[in-house]
C-alpha cells in the first residue's frame, strides 16, 4: 500500500524512538526470526549440498508497551522538555526472502557432522510505522515498498551428532550489517531537531553473534515423528551512529513434526505438526541513547506447519503460520512462511 506523508513522518518518529529511546520507546529486537525455520531444520542433515528458499510475511497493527498493553499514545522526547504526544495508527506489512546455501561435509569433528551455510536476505514492505524483524530482515518504511538487501547471516560452524533416536546440534553464526542503513535529522515543533534512522532502512546497523543448541527426539527409528527444541542466544554489537548497544536475546523454539505417506510406495509424504516459540531480552541495553535500559522485550507465539516431501527428488515444500501473543515492549502480530528446500 502507499503511505501518506503524515504516515511516513510518524514512521520516521517511531524509528527515531527505537534508535535513541524515549519515555515510551520500544526496545530494539534481535536479528533472529524464530518464525522462519521449519520444525526439523535444527538438526544437521546428511552430507551433501542443499539449497533453500525461505519466504516470510509479517503483519501487525499492534504495538505493546512494557506492561503488555496496546500502545494508544506515543511521546517523542529525545531531550529535555515535555516532548510531543502522538496517537499512532500503526499498520505493518513486511515480506522477506532469504536464499540459503548449505554444505554438509563427509568429515566429522568430535564425532559430529560438520556443516556450514550462508543466507543473504532481501526485504520489501508497506509500513505505516516501524518493525524490527529477525534473521537479517531489518526495518523498512517507504512509499514505494522497494525491494532491497537486508543483513547477511553466515554460520561457519554447525555440528550435528546423530543417534538412533536423537539428533543433537550446536552452531555459531553471525549477522553482518550489510543491509541498507542510514540516519537522518528530523525537526518537529516543540521537540526540535533530533537524529533518527532513515525511513527506508532494511538493515539493523549492528553486528550480532549467535549461538544455538538443539535436540530432536524420534520415537521411532524411521523418524516418522520428530519432537524438536532449540535455544538461540544473541549477543549484539553497538548500533551504527548511536551510542546504543541492544541487550542480548534468548529464544526457545519447539515443534512436533509427523510424516504421513500419501502414496503406497511412501515416495510422497505429508508433514504436519504444531510449533511455537518464546523470545526474551535477557540483559539491559547499554549506552547514553538507551533511556530505558532495564525494560526488556519479550514475545510468545504458537502455530503450525503443513508440508509435502517428494523423497526421490529430496525436495520439500512447507507452509507455516504463527500467531504472537503476550508481547511486551515490541510489536505483536502474525506471520506466514513458505519454505522450499532441495538436496543436490
Amino acid at each position: 500500500m502507499k503511505t501518506t506523508r503524515k504516515q511516513n513522518l510518524l514512521a520516521g518518529l517511531l524509528l527515531g524512538m527505537l534508535a535513541i529511546g524515549s519515555h515510551s520507546a520500544q526496545a530494539e529486537i534481535g536479528h533472529y526470526a524464530p518464525g522462519l525455520p521449519n520444525i526439523r531444520d535444527f538438526a544437521v542433515p546428511e552430507p551433501g549440498f542443499y539449497g533453500a528458499l525461505m519466504n516470510y510475511w509479517y503483519s501487525t497493527d499492534r504495538l505493546n508497551n512494557s506492561g503488555g498493553n496496546k500502545v494508544s499514545t506515543l511521546t517523542i522526547s529525545p531531550g529535555p522538555g515535555p516532548g510531543l504526544t502522538l496517537t499512532p495508527d500503526i499498520q505493518v506489512d513486511l515480506y522477506a526472502l532469504s536464499p540459503m546455501f548449505i554444505w554438509v561435509s563427509d568429515y566429522k569433528i568430535f564425532g559430529a557432522k560438520y556443516a556450514a551455510y550462508i543466507a543473504p536476505t532481501f526485504a520489501t514492505s508497506t509500513i505505516a510505522a516501524s518493525l524490527d524483524t529477525a534473521r537479517g530482515r531489518g526495518r523498512s518504511v517507504s512509499d514505494s515498498g522497494d525491494f532491497g538487501l537486508g543483513d547477511l547471516f553466515v554460520q561457519p560452524l554447525w555440528l550435528g551428532w546423530t543417534k538412533k533416536h536423537f539428533d543433537f546440534a550446536f552452531g555459531y553464526g553471525f549477522y553482518a550489517p550489510v543491509g541498507r542503513y542510514d540516519t537522518e535529522t528530523v525537526t518537529l515543533p516543540i521537540v526540535g531537531a533530533f537524529q533518527t534512522e532513515a525511513a527506508d532502512n532494511l538493515g539493523y546497523g549492528f553486528w550480532t553473534n549467535q549461538f544455538q543448541t538443539a535436540a530432536t527426539w524420534y520415537p521411532w527409528e524411521d523418524k516418522r515423528m520428530a519432537v524438536a527444541v532449540a535455544l538461540t542466544y544473541e549477543i549484539h554489537g553497538k548500533k551504527k551512529d548511536f551510542d546504543y548497544t541492544p541487550g542480548s536475546n534468548l529464544t526457545f523454539n519447539w515443534g512436533i513434526s509427523q510424516f504421513l505417506p500419501l502414496t503406497s510406495d511412501q515416495k510422497l509424504l505429508l508433514e504436519i505438526g504444531p510449533s511455537g516459540y518464546s523470545s526474551w531480552q535477557v540483559s539491559d541495553d547499554r549506552g547514553s541513547h538507551a533511556k530505558n535500559p532495564d525494560v526488556h522485550d519479550s514475545v510468545h507465539a504458537v502455530g503450525g506447519q503443513l508440508g509435502l516431501t517428494y523423497v526421490p527428488w529430496m525436495l520439500s515444500i512447507n507452509f507455516r503460520g504463527m500467531y504472537e501473543y503476550a508481547s511486551r515492549d515490541r510489536f505483536q502480530g502474525h506471520s506466514f512462511g513458505l519454505n522450499i528446500a532441495k538436496k543436490f
